[in-house]
This record gives structure tokens, C-alpha cells and sequence, in this order.
């Protein structure tokens, strides 16, 4: 494998051919700004706020699609990136909502958390402000248009797995937003709630609806659990407050095969104190369902009956 060495605010470091920017940045320690960047599903470039200035080249170049070279100096905070991320900053804010207080993310939010880092306190740009209705069709997840900031992260976790592709992209412009197909509400799509899309939203256009108002992110434990419901092993973590389990929340999908939306219904009840009624959908609405049907479980419990 051949290398190519890089200078990044005077850090000098030797990275793979072919390693982004970001990449590199990170592995020397050094912090970039991302909110359209997935990990797994790279090279995006869409928010800019990853902006770095690298001398020699004209405009200041997104470190997330932009490759390392040989010889190449990077600076992340120089004053011409700094402006840049608060122009960024503000614009995202100007179509905003100001309730950071209530909101649900507040204390895990990238908006909020670089706006302070930035000294971003308004936005100095003034206009026509969105004003979608906030989606709660379905039990479990909640979408607020409003608060999203298109970075895509949700619609390319989505089309991560072919057989769901449930969102994506619509309309232009101003009024560009992030839809199911022909734009219903969620709880008409063919959703699978899964959870891929609140697990990456970097702000709080996706929220867990059973969690709604029962804590916030610093009040909160957290441990890790894998799923044992089949033995692709998704890992998620088990939320406590006060010594009460009150959810369980997806973060990474096993070798092979998605999240899904019976693994943390069963992890619910294993773990939970008080485990809400599952629901599923049947015909165009919600149900509530036992246990055993929630978890196909039906036939050997049945069957367990019997025994008994």
C-alpha cells in the first residue's frame, strides 16, 4: 500500500493514497466539523461545513471528499474557515426553529453544539421561514421538517437497504425537503421502523416518540446490548433514568442484515420497566398487538401452552 505525507496545522502525518481530508484530520487528533457525513456511506459532500483551506487551491474545498496528497498543508481553523463555518451556521439558522429549550435533542444536537463552538448566537439572515406540520403518524417515530437541515444522512442509511428506500430527496429549491413517496406522512410509507434514520440525524428532525419528554440526553445511562433474536448480532443500548430503564434505541446494525423493528420490541421487553404495547400496522392503520405476535412468537407460545 503506498502513502502519501500531509502537514495538518503544523501535525505532520502519513496516511494511506486515496484518505480523505476528514479522514486524515481525524486520525492526527485534530477536530473538522461534519453533519452530512456517514462513516459507512462516505463521501457526500453536501453541508460544506467540513470546509478546510488548503493553500494553492482556489475555493475552500469540503475535507470529507477531497483526497490527501502528497505534500499537501491543511489548515482547519485558519480565519477564511472559521467565517465560512459561521456563514454556514447562519444559514442553517435562518430557517430554524428557536426552541432548543424544549426540543428533544437538546444536548446531542451538531447545530447546537457548533454553533456554540463558533459563537453563532442568531442568524443574520432574515426571510421566509418553513412551516410543515410535524409528522407523528406512527407509534414510534416523530419528523419535524422543519428542523432538518438536509444533510441526507437519514435518506442514505434508508437506500442503504434496497428492499425499504423509503425516503428521499423531493421538491426544489427552498421547498426542498425529505419525503416518502408522494409525500405522505410516514405512517402511510412502507416504513419498517427500523430506526436507521433517527439513530444518524445529527438534530431533531427524528425523534423516538416513546421517549418523548422523559429525559434528556445528560439525565440518561447508557448501556450496550446485542440483540439475540437472530444471529446477526445488532447492537443497541438500553437508556436508564434514575435507575429505570424507560427505552431501548438502535446503534449499529449486525454483519448481513438491517436493524429491525422486532429486535427492539424484544429487547423493550426483556430490558424495560415498563415496556409499552407493541403496535404494528395492519391494513392503513396501528394496532396493538400482544407480545407474541409483535415478536412471531405466537405459535411456539401456543404450543408452550399446551405443554402446560
Amino acid at each position: 500500500m503506498s502513502y502519501v505525507s500531509l502537514t495538518i496545522n503544523g501535525i505532520k502525518i502519513s496516511v494511506p493514497k486515496g484518505t480523505t481530508v476528514l479522514d486524515a484530520a481525524r486520525e492526527a487528533g485534530v477536530f473538522i466539523p461534519t453533519f452530512c457525513h456517514d462513516p459507512d456511506i462516505p463521501r457526500f459532500g453536501a453541508c460544506r461545513i467540513c470546509v478546510v483551506e488548503i493553500p494553492g487551491m482556489r475555493n475552500l474545498p469540503a475535507s470529507c471528499v477531497t483526497e490527501a496528497t502528497e505534500g499537501m498543508e491543511v489548515y482547519t481553523e485558519s480565519p477564511a474557515v472559521v467565517e465560512a463555518r459561521k456563514t454556514i451556521l447562519e444559514l442553517l439558522l435562518a430557517n430554524h426553529p428557536q426552541d432548543c429549550l424544549t426540543c428533544e435533542k437538546n444536548g446531542d444536537c451538531r447545530l447546537q453544539d457548533y454553533a456554540f463552538r463558533y459563537g453563532v448566537k442568531e442568524s443574520g439572515f432574515k426571510g421566509e421561514r418553513k412551516n410543515y406540520p410535524l409528522d407523528d403518524s406512527n407509534p414510534y417515530i416523530i419528523r419535524d421538517a422543519n428542523k432538518c437541515i438536509l444533510c441526507g444522512r437519514c435518506v442514505r442509511t434508508c437506500n442503504a437497504i434496497p428492499e425499504r428506500s423509503v425516503i428521499d430527496f423531493g421538491y426544489r429549491g427552498f421547498n426542498t425537503k425529505i419525503v416518502t413517496a408522494m409525500d405522505t406522512p410516514l405512517g402511510e410509507s412502507d416504513c419498517v421502523y427500523c430506526g436507521r434514520c433517527v439513530t444518524v440525524c445529527p438534530v431533531g428532525a427524528l425523534t423516538w416518540k416513546p421517549l418523548t419528554g422523559k429525559g434528556r440526553v445528560w439525565e440518561l445511562t447508557r448501556q450496550e446490548v446485542t440483540c439475540t433474536f437472530c444471529d446477526s448480532g445488532c447492537t443497541f443500548e438500553v437508556l436508564s433514568k434514575d435507575g429505570k430503564n424507560i427505552g431501548v434505541v438502535p446503534k449499529t446494525p449486525g454483519n448481513g442484515r438491517p436493524l429491525c423493528l422486532k429486535g427492539r420490541l424484544g429487547l423493550e421487553l426483556k430490558y424495560l420497566d415498563d415496556p409499552p404495547a407493541p403496535q404494528l400496522k395492519k391494513g392503513d392503520e396501528f394496532v396493538q398487538v400482544s407480545w407474541g405476535e409483535a415478536l412471531g412468537l405466537e405459535d411456539i407460545l401456543s404450543k408452550l401452552s399446551k405443554d402446560k
